[in-house]
């Protein structure tokens, strides 16, 4: 029977194989594999995943079996998985894909005549990029793309004929391999548990877990940074796909059209894209009696720094999907428990104009989900390769609308100068347009601009240009439209309301509004601040400047290297150069000279050399030992801050609740709290029974408590924004967040940048300006309150501490406290409150962010007061500076 069998199935196979080479089914090279062949299961199937290596096997065998189908390596993930791409056509395509691209590339950026535009959209190819797996725990859209690549390479319908030849389909069937084996892994780990539908307890990305959808103007993480090239800088695709998961619940699937607001910035050709390809998609659903399908809810077209929000800015349609049923686990929806509405606005009786074929509930299953997101794919497809002409010239169009619109100057053009603050930030900012596909120039020579002469070197960002709107949203404050619900509740913008970027990172940028002329060279390569130099005699040692982020990575370096380092309390002169306090004194030793030349080469410092040692006092800095607490329920902020830490060379450990509650505390010098969720979440963790045992609670009790005699004993603690009420209410701190129990219909900041005032003499502010915007986010705001009304533990007496424990830092302002994005009752419940304090406990100390000042790797000009922290909780005779008053209770 066996031997039987086998001849069946060969004779099968062969017969298939004729079929497939007389229709040109598997393209030139052989039969194209079947996923199920290949995986083991059939993708979608009930309590099954394939991880990165068994879907990279099939992607591989497809590609090389079929000649529609081209496997690309665009880059590396943080842990070093290669990053594929599949390219699918038409096999005549695929032998033309330099001319496709440059068809695209030359469309997008729209530099050409209309008469050329024409021809070259009748001429080019639609190109469509889709995207699965970039949330891992959003597990069904990355199952379902060997189907979709199966099909589109195999299947000889007139439409997927269509679809080969009037579209290039860049396929990403896994944007975040690292992630999807991290929850692959977990899934089989707790499969056949009562855990099994959960999440790791653990981010599914090394750094940024979700956040990895909130990189993409940034471009932090590498793979974003991979995929950025391809769909801004190479390939310029007219529509991207970007597949997740969850669907509200009780629907089977959003789609397009989104709810609002829209970006004033987004050119209206977008939205109307938007509209017109989510309808294509709505109506192949209809057509398929699949029902469940929603629109408008929750999701805007307002916010950037989004897979499929970004595109936006660059003239592209960006389309959302978000399928149901995200594990493959079964679940059955009981049907007399079907809501009245489904997300916040959809009427489940069939009356709702975007949601007009309910679900009724039922058996919901993996392959479900898996069906749902393919026929999204094939939606888009569909309508690209019916109008591939229309979708390429209406991308010239927007570029061309853009162009002239900056050809009219108000604004014309913004420059930025050399002489910066920091001018590693500037260069920074300068390379985050660039890989965003901006186009800027350099100076070869001084120019007047905007009544101002600006000396070569100057960095000018033409405001004509295709991707105008992604210059004008980064460059310019955000001002959120203020929208209340029915009750009077301020209705939540989808993520943040303002993130301007010079503001964050601290870059002077000017914007001219009137046209001017300057000779000009196109930057083509990523820049740099010149290489620095040292300076001067050197008999006692040497100094640079406290102001350059990168001045703390030399630090940390240099005392890695086993240099002695100094804060100079009252600043420093040398050789003609006035350095502010905290300049950063280095004693002269042993290879001292070499390590100096190396830092100051590398990180662009200009140092000075010391001929002796300078007036004042010096405060003595040892290297860093920082461990970071990551609690088991995963925070995108302990995720963020570890990766500015190992960006910046500070020495950091990981810390668990056990590890806080039993280990030895003592070695660090400084233990960083990251904003969580709730202080409940510190606390207690997940509960008994939703997650295996090993994970279950937070630091508890005996973790406060270790956590306070670290302090009382010589540590610093320092928490960011929900992390700092966690210290306040477990260390009995005689501090108050102002803004806790404060009705959101009074005040509310959903994600802006606020005006912020620094204390620039207080050591912890040593380098920092004193101005910045603080990214505040639903955050927090301090003031000092008397320890005889501080409730239950506090002091009963009235007597006041000889020395002022608390110390203020920095504050929020007084008077225009939103720089951009949106606020409600700023000034009257945080202006002037405290958005920074040094607090005093035993012979150690808390130092409480109101704000998080490294969120999302953004706000680099707020890194500096992280690192000072850190650098301060080494020095033993720090002084104290900017107390509260001479009385830190409001009692003169």
């Amino acid at each position: 029977m066996a031997i039987r069998h086998t001849l069946e199935m060969s004779l099968r196979i062969a017969v298939v194989a004729v079929v497939f080479a007389l229709v040109g089914g598997g393209g030139a090279f052989g039969q194209a594999p079947v996923p199920s062949e290949v995986l083991g299961f059939e993708p979608g199937a009930d309590y099954k995943m394939a991880d990165y290596d068994q879907l990279t096997q099939y992607y591989r065998q497809l590609s090389e079996a079929s000649d529609r189908v081209e496997m690309q390596s665009i880059g590396t993930t943080v842990e070093g998985r290669s990053m594929k791409l599949l390219v699918i056509s038409s096999a005549d395509n695929l032998d033309n894909l330099d001319r496709w691209k440059e068809i695209s590339a030359t469309l997008s950026r729209a530099r050409i005549s209309e008469e050329n535009a024409q021809q070259l959209s009748k001429e080019g190819k639609a190109v469509v990029w889709i995207d699965a797996g970039l949330h891992s725990t959003e597990r069904a859209p990355s199952q379902a793309m060997p189907k979709l690549a199966h099909r589109l390479a195999t299947e000889e319908s007139a439409e997927a004929q269509k679809i080969r030849e009037n579209t290039v389909l860049l396929l990403m069937p896994v944007m975040n391999p690292d992630g999807l084996d991290i929850v692959e892994n977990w899934y089989d780990r707790v499969l056949d548990t009562p855990f099994e539908t959960s999440s790791p307890p653990w981010l599914y990305h090394k750094y940024v877990g979700h956040d990895n959808n909130r990189d993409w103007f940034m471009n932090n993480m590498p793979e974003t940074r991979a995929v950025t090239d391809v769909i801004f800088n190479e390939w310029y695709p007219q529509i991207v796909v970007n597949h997740h998961q969850t669907a509200p619940d009780w629907a089977r699937i959003f789609i397009p059209p989104f709810t609002g607001p829209v970006n004033p910035d987004i050119h209206p050709g977008v939205v109307a894209g938007v509209n017109q390809v989510g309808t294509a998609m709505g109506q192949r659903f209809a057509m398929k009696d699949m029902p469940g399908v929603v629109s408008n809810d929750i999701f805007t077209m307002f916010w950037n720094g989004g897979m499929r929000t970004a595109p936006y800015f660059h003239n592209q349609i960006g389309i959302l999907t978000e399928v149901a049923h995200e594990t493959p686990t079964p679940r059955h929806y009981e049907p007399d428990s079907l809501p009245s509405h489904v997300g916040e606005r959809n009427p489940t009786d069939g009356t709702a104009l975007f949601y007009t074929d309910p679900w009724k509930g039922g058996e919901s299953h993996f392959m479900d989900a898996v069906n749902y997101t393919n026929t999204a794919s094939m939606g888009v497809l569909d309508v690209a390769a019916d109008r591939p002409q229309q979708f390429l010239y209406n991308i010239y169009k927007m570029g061309r609308d853009a162009i002239e619109a900056g050809e009219s100057g108000d604004p014309f053009a913004y420059v930025i100068p050399p002489t910066q603050w920091n001018p590693r930030e500037a260069h920074n900012l300068v390379n985050i347009l660039r890989q965003g596909g901006i186009e800027v120039d350099r100076a070869t020579e001084s120019f007047d601009a905007g009544g101002e002469t600006y000396p070569a070197g100057s960095y000018v960002i033409s405001a004509a240009q295709a991707f105008r709107p992604f210059v004008m949203d980064l460059l310019e404050p955000q001002n959120y439209p203020t929208r209340r619900t029915a009750g009077g509740q301020p209705e939540t913008p989808y993520d943040l309301a303002g993130w301007t970027l010079p503001m964050q990172m601290g870059v002077t940028v000017d914007r001219v509004n009137q046209s001017f002329e300057a000779q000009m060279q196109a930057v083509t390569d990523s820049v740099a601040p010149a290489p620095g130099d040292v300076t001067g005699s050197a008999g006692y040692g040497y100094v640079f400047s406290h102001r350059p982020n990168t001045s703390a990575e030399a630090v940390n370096e240099l005392l890695a290297d086993g240099e002695t380092v100094f804060w100079a309390e009252a600043g420093v002169s040398a050789n003609g150069v006035e350095l502010d306090s905290g300049a950063i004194v280095v004693e002269q030793g042993q290879g001292t000279e070499q390590r100096v030349e190396a830092v100051a080469e590398a990180h662009g410092l200009d140092v000075q050399g010391l001929a002796e040692q300078p007036e004042g006092p010096l405060h003595q800095l040892q290297q860093p030992r920082v461990g970071i607490y990551k609690s088991w329920v995963p925070s995108m902020d302990e995720g963020w801050t570890r990766w500015i830490l190992n960006e910046y060379d500070v020495p950091v450990d990981t810390l668990h609740d056990a590890d806080v509650r039993t280990g030895d505390l003592s070695k660090y010098t400084t233990i960083i709290l990251p904003h969580h969720y709730s202080s409940d979440l510190l606390l207690n963790g997940y509960g008994e029974g939703t997650m295996p045992e090993k994970y279950v609670g937070g630091l508890g009790l005996t973790g406060a408590i270790a956590l306070e005699r670290y302090v009382e004993n010589g540590g610093t603690v320092v928490a960011f924004d929900e992390a700092s009420s966690f210290a306040i209410e477990q260390f009995g701190l005689p501090v108050e967040d102002v803004t806790d129990g404060v009705s959101s219909s009074e005040f509310f900041i959903p994600g802006s940048l606020i005006r912020t005032t620094i204390n620039t003499e207080h050591p912890l502010a040593y380098g920092m300006r004193d101005t910045v915007a603080a990214s505040f986010s639903r955050s927090r705001a301090f003031e000092a309150v008397r320890q005889d009304k501080m409730g239950e533990g506090g002091r009963e007496d009235t007597e006041l501490p000889e020395a002022p424990p608390v110390e203020v830092v920095a504050r929020y302002a007084e008077n225009d406290l939103l720089m951009s994005g949106w606020a409600m009752g700023e000034k009257e419940h945080i202006g002037g409150e405290a958005a920074l304090m040094r607090v005093h406990e035993g012979d150690g100390e808390v130092v409480l962010f109101g704000f998080r000042p490294q969120f999302r790797g953004q706000p680099r000009g707020t890194y500096k007061l992280l690192f000072n922290a850190l650098h301060g909780a080494t020095v033993e005779d720090l002084p104290e500076v900017g107390q509260v008053s001479a009385d830190p209770f409001g009692t003169d």
